[in-house]
């Protein structure tokens, strides 16, 4: 009988590790990152739980954190790290990845939505146009009628400007972007 090799895939450690550039093993769960981090109180895993989650390979339960979209990438979790781990780089690998996989929070609609129309009104004007932004946010998120008022006082204050700004290297900032596409 022949025998049928299977090349075993990259666990999901070692593959969150080799595009973070260091091992989890390194966290030894002192907790300071989560004590400083301001954005806690609103995740369902701390960030030293999430840690914790990717050394277990827990791919599911980390990929759908709610967690890993409400960290603010501040930074405050890696400054105060004793063993330097990076873990605001981890958090914002581990939503490329999430999205990658199509394994979201349903939590986290709101805040995915967000983060891709801002990303797609830097790409096109190499900053915020904040009307198209969050036209395109209501759109996708389905909050059409929210802040209604609030825009209207804008308009009218003349806080909103209705064309955008040209500026210079914008051709320079889609570049990046398709370069990080291509990576």
């Amino acid at each position: 009988m022949a025998r049928i090799e299977h090349s075993a895939p990259l666990d999901f450690r070692a593959d969150v590790e080799s595009r973070l550039g260091q091992k989890t093993a390194i966290c030894y769960q002192c907790g300071k990152c989560t004590a400083g981090c301001p954005m806690a109180f609103d995740m369902d895993l701390a960030p030293n739980q999430v840690v914790h989650a990717v050394q277990l390979d827990q791919r599911a339960k980390v990929l759908r954190s709610r967690s890993i979209w409400v960290c603010a990438s501040c930074e405050t979790c890696s400054t105060r790290c004793p063993k330097d781990f990076d873990i605001a780089r981890l958090m914002d690998i581990l939503r490329g990845m999430s999205l990658d996989a199509g394994m979201q929070s349903p939590e986290a609609n709101d805040i995915i939505s967000f983060h891709k129309s801002f990303l797609n009104s830097i790409r096109r004007h190499g900053r915020t146009h904040e009307p198209e932004f969050i036209a395109e946010y209501k759109i996708r998120s389905l909050h059409f009628f929210q802040d209604v008022l609030n825009a209207l006082k804008m308009a009218i204050r003349g806080k909103i400007r209705p064309l955008p700004h040209s500026m210079r290297g914008n051709a320079a900032v889609r570049r990046i972007f398709t370069r990080c596409r291509e990576e």
